[in-house]
């Protein structure tokens, strides 16, 4: 997996030299969640717009206005509109690029003529301007083919070089396509519905090996969109798919008239795009047949108000668009069969008829992520699923943080969206920590390659909460609840909850056991509601140490191991015995009841517990050898 993103930032930084572009701006390390934007309530909103006389249209996911930003600068009146996120706040208007905080935009909204011209430039200073990239684009075109002038015979070896389905020249002008031959890699502009600007682009390259890459690789403002003509988009419908591969099999099959790709695939939705998907109707999710796909609909439905999402469930005579297509199944049935994902109530078996069909179907995949590194784990709790609450306890200095992060790092470079809240260990310190597992040798021994670990590194969708020490659990939740929104957060660790019951002047009399309650039922309930899986690191009670932790070990009241669906113990023999070893207890596993052990061997070079595989009777003939 790291040669892999070893090898996608090589590719990137080929495709930059060529053109000459630089990206170095676009790096970001996703350190601070709680800076992009805070949480505001959407009847503050509605409040402070309607006691300015601003005209309201309340949308799915945005409230759209007047753009006053536009109408200050043109000194008039005109067309331009904002989109407010009725979650978060961020706005974003697509005519002057500009975004920001819902508290950045309000002190635009004054009575007329009191925002001199002075202040006015100053607050458009404090705002951000989405990156443009049609300049980069001119320069892309100029280096690369265009498809769709491209000769017969070399746009079929296209065809077949990147294994597309039987799309026609004429549907990839639409898409402004280019070739690029010294990479091999085919490009597709993300463009803003509103007024056509490139804000960015994908790379299909033609090794089926690598994934499909998206600059910027944050905060994309903009979609790769096929419309039939003639084809309105006001009230219509539309197709989400999450691959070029999936975009063009639809196309090709006119199973829909408008098919939308998102930027990131299954990883991200970001804020940017939601206001261009405010003009449809109804949207149809349409991923694989598995069940991450299932997860990140349901998920991402959440942004994009479940009420008019629909889904094609995940079965296997309904997989995504290109094997469907080359499995010749009809896809226009398939997207008539969709179902809404939002239900008010469910009243019979028919409801989810289809939804157990799917897991019986992909047993394995609904299993959950499985770990690279810890097999043992993937035998005993069968794969990391959202939606669950692990706690993991073990005595202090037993290495819980240690083995949390290369355990989540595990998962994030499969893809799994992750929040770490570290309250006692400094982020700088657990990021080295990660880096050096990830890179598998000591980082100050290999100084030389910093440059390509942390690029890499910074490819992975980890994020960082700043708090440090004692924390209010309601201040907690509310950064939590804004990355899972804004991120699509599905991993999220606590490390560890004792810093979250320090006591507040209002809840003095709130004993410890019950305050720590609260806090596990918070996180319980926020982990069933928005399906996102909660690891919490949680002290032992204070006990002999040459007896074996239990459930009954974790400090507090009962509460924590009754909520639990995972229970991990890092038992650690050396404390009691020369010869004692430390290994992973799995002391509660809901999902499918299996208990087991998993020993815990230190590599202090690597900082890792990664289990190694077992040498065969051959292999170790050979090294005694």
């Amino acid at each position: 997996m790291l040669l892999r993103s070893l090898l996608q930032n090589c590719i990137f930084v080929l495709h930059q030299t060529r053109i000459k572009i630089n990206y170095s701006q676009l790096k970001k390390i996703h350190l601070d969640t709680t800076a992009d934007f805070t949480g505001v309530s959407v009847g503050k909103i509605k409040k402070l717009l309607r006691s300015h006389n601003v005209n309201i249209n309340e949308g799915y996911a945005c409230i759209t206005v007047s753009c006053p930003i536009c109408n200050i600068s043109h000194s008039q009146q005109n067309d331009s509109k904002i989109f407010i996120n009725k979650t978060t706040g961020f706005f974003l208007c697509p005519n002057c690029s500009h975004s920001g905080s819902w508290d950045q935009l309000e002190s635009f909204f004054q009575p007329k003529n009191k925002l001199t011209t002075n202040e006015f430039e100053q607050l458009k200073k404090t705002l951000t301007v989405e990156s443009d990239f049609t300049l980069q684009w001119q320069q892309i075109k100029k280096a690369c083919q265009n498809v769709s002038k491209l000769p017969g015979d070399e746009f079929q070896n296209i065809i077949q070089r990147f294994a597309l389905p039987s799309i026609t020249q004429e549907h990839m002008k639409q898409l402004d396509c280019y070739y690029d031959s010294s990479l091999s890699s085919l490009y597709f502009p993300l463009t803003s519905t509103k007024n056509g600007r490139v804000m960015g682009y994908k790379i299909l390259p033609s090794d089926s090996t690598l994934p499909e890459s998206t600059i910027p690789n944050l905060k994309a403002n903009g979609l790769i969109t096929y419309v039939e003509k003639r084809t309105k988009h006001e009230n219509a419908s539309a197709v989400l798919v999450a691959t070029i591969h999936d975009l063009l099999a639809l196309i090709c099959n006119k199973s829909t008239n408008i098919v939308i790709c998102l930027p990131y695939g299954l990883k991200h939705v970001p804020l940017q795009i939601l206001p261009y998907l405010e003009v449809y109707k109804k949207l149809i999710l349409w991923f694989d047949n598995d069940n991450a796909s299932w997860d990140s609909a349901r998920h991402f439905s959440k942004k994009l108000n479940e009420k008019r999402c629909f889904f094609v469930r995940p079965t296997q005579r309904q997989p995504k668009p290109k094997v469907a297509s080359d499995k010749g199944y009809n896809l226009k049935n398939i997207i008539n069969e969709a179902q809404p994902i939002w239900h008010k109530s469910i009243t019979n078996f028919s409801s989810l008829r289809k939804d157990v069909l799917s897991d019986l179907e992909n047993v394995d995949k609904v299993q959950g992520v499985k770990w690279t590194r810890f097999p043992t784990l993937n035998r005993i709790l069968k794969g990391h699923r959202r939606g669950e609450l692990t706690i993991l306890t073990g005595p202090t200095g037993s290495g819980k943080t240690t083995f949390m992060s290369e355990y989540s790092l595990d998962l994030a470079m499969q893809g799994v969206n992750t929040l770490w809240g570290s309250f006692e260990i400094r982020n700088a310190r657990l990021a080295k920590t990660m880096l050096q597992q990830m890179a598998g040798v000591p980082l100050d021994a290999n100084l030389h390659n910093f440059d390509n670990f942390a690029d890499a590194f910074e490819q992975l969708p980890i994020y960082f909460m700043t708090f440090h020490g004692q924390q209010n659990v309601d201040v907690v939740m509310d950064a939590v609840e804004h990355a899972t929104y804004v991120h699509d957060i599905s991993h999220v660790i606590i490390d560890n909850v004792q810093f979250m019951m320090g006591i507040t002047d209002h809840q003095k009399h709130i004993d410890r056991y019950w305050k720590q309650d609260m806090i596990i039922d918070a996180f319980r309930s926020f982990a069933t509601k928005n399906n996102c899986h909660v690891t919490l690191v949680i002290h032992p009670r204070k006990e002999r140490t040459e007896d074996d932790l239990t459930t009954a070990s974790i400090f507090g009241g009962a509460k924590a191991s009754q909520e639990a669906d995972n229970i991990l113990i890092v038992q650690d023999k050396r404390l009691t015995n020369i010869r004692g070893k430390k290994y992973l207890q799995i002391a509660k596993n809901r999902y499918s009841g299996d208990l087991g052990i998993m020993n815990l061997d230190f590599d202090k070079l690597s900082l890792s517990y990664q289990q190694k595989p077992k040498k065969n009777k051959s292999q170790e003939s050979l090294s005694s050898e």
